[in-house]
């Protein structure tokens, strides 16, 4: 058998210009603000040009997007990255506007991809999303062991439309999401912690964020509930913010 060669580290390149959108429905949803500070923060200590728009509507959020969009491929500088952080009530694949009308999460994504976004192409677009993904609730299971995730490589010549994105949902499918109403969502404060305080290439800070989430115990409606992020990645490179 031939000696396993260790994995040659490929890192995107982020000298350029750091972009952060934030989209937030904040009524009804207590402990937004709290979340929208937190963010803040994490985005100017990470040196991220960071916009927040309030509570916008189905349309709105669409229309943010694009507008993002064509800000970035407007710019004469070299763009690293974005982070888009999407905030509201949804169901799994869908968001609610302000106006109480449903946005598809897809056609969102879609906006910045390596076909639609020319200053994006081939670099890293991180998407957080904080919204119920459903009305499961997880009451928590006695484990031992450990879960397998199973992680495939493309290495094609051209690059495919829909590489080097990192989506980051604050729950895995079919399950609410939960926000406490002063301090926040577990899911959004843990991650910002842990994005400012520790260094390392993102999907190993999403681990430590999973690893936290799983291990704190949430008590809603005096029961007690358990919740964990859900991450998908098609990075083709190690993503260093710190």
């Amino acid at each position: 058998m031939s000696n396993p060669q260790p994995l040659e580290e490929e890192v995107y390149d982020m000298s350029g210009a750091r972009l952060a959108l934030t989209l937030c429905v904040t009524k009804a949803r207590e402990g937004s603000e709290a979340d929208l500070d937190a963010l803040e923060r994490m985005f100017q200590q990470l040196g991220f040009e960071s916009t927040v728009k309030r509570n916008p509507t189905a349309q709105q959020f669409q229309e943010e997007m694009e507008n993002f969009q064509q800000a970035m491929d407007a710019r004469d500088d070299f763009i690293s990255c974005a982070f888009v952080v999407l905030m509201a009530h949804g169901l799994e694949g869908l968001l609610k506007g302000e106006d109480g009308k449903m946005v598809e999460l897809e056609n969102l994504f879609e906006v910045l991809n390596n076909k639609n976004c020319r200053a994006l192409r081939a670099k890293p677009k991180v998407y957080i999303v904080q919204a119920c993904r459903g009305d499961h609730r997880d009451p928590g299971e006695t484990v031992s062991g450990d879960d397998i995730m199973m992680i495939t490589k493309d290495n094609p010549q051209t690059i495919p439309t829909y590489t080097d994105i990192l989506h980051i949902y604050s729950t895995v499918e079919g399950y609410i999401a939960y926000r406490h109403d002063k301090e926040g969502s577990c899911f959004i404060q843990t991650l910002v912690d842990v994005f400012t305080e520790n260094k390392g290439p993102i999907l190993e800070l999403l681990t430590e964020v999973t690893r936290r989430m799983a291990e704190a115990e949430l008590i809603q409606e005096g029961k007690p509930r358990k919740v964990n992020p859900e991450i998908q990645s098609t990075l083709r490179k190690r993503l260093y913010l710190q």
